[in-house]
Parts: C-alpha cells; sequence; structure tokens
C-alpha cells in the first residue's frame, strides 16, 4: 500500500527514527517504523486484518472508517484507508485511545 501522512509532524516521526526515538524512546520508535514498513509490504488493509499483522483492527463509534496497528502498551498507530483498487492509507497519529 502506499503510506501517506496527515502532517508533517507525524510523517516525521513516522520516517525519521531519530525523531521518533527523542519523542518516544527507542522501543516505540523500533515498532513505529515497524508498523509503518508492514503498512508499506500491504497488499491491503483487509490482507492486515486477516493475518493479524500488528494486530490490524477497524475502529468503532468516533473513530468509525478508522483502523489501528498495536505499538508500545497502550499506544496504537491510527490511520484510515482511502480508495479500494489501489490503496492507500493516510496516518493520523500516534495516540492511547483507551
Amino acid at each position: 500500500m502506499v503510506v501517506t501522512y496527515k502532517n508533517r509532524k507525524i510523517e516525521t516521526i513516522c520516517t525519521d527514527a531519530r525523531v521518533a526515538e527523542k519523542k518516544y524512546g527507542r522501543e516505540m520508535a523500533e515498532k513505529i517504523q515497524l508498523r509503518v514498513d508492514q503498512l508499506s509490504a500491504a497488499d491491503s488493509v483487509e490482507m492486515m486484518i486477516q493475518s493479524h499483522i500488528g494486530r490490524c483492527h477497524q475502529l468503532r463509534v468516533d473513530r468509525k472508517g478508522q483502523f489501528a496497528v498495536d505499538l508500545v502498551n497502550p499506544f496504537r498507530l491510527v490511520f484510515e484507508k482511502i480508495g479500494e483498487e489501489i490503496q492507500i492509507v493516510k496516518v493520523l497519529k500516534i495516540v492511547d485511545y483507551h
């Protein structure tokens, strides 16, 4: 899939390991990079859900239409799917929504 970002700040965190490590620590920075790589390598969000990659799951209620993958507990990488044929995901935020 093609990975895009909601804004420059989240893009920098997801693409620059030094920035992510400074903000979240080494373990979290490594997990963020792993999840972004998995999103890039996947054919579709549905494939990620079926294969349990990153415990990918669809969100509900006020986050309807969004998906999340696990990072370091309790944080999640939240994204939305854009398009059906050629899937593009837009990373929205890194958040503890619990």
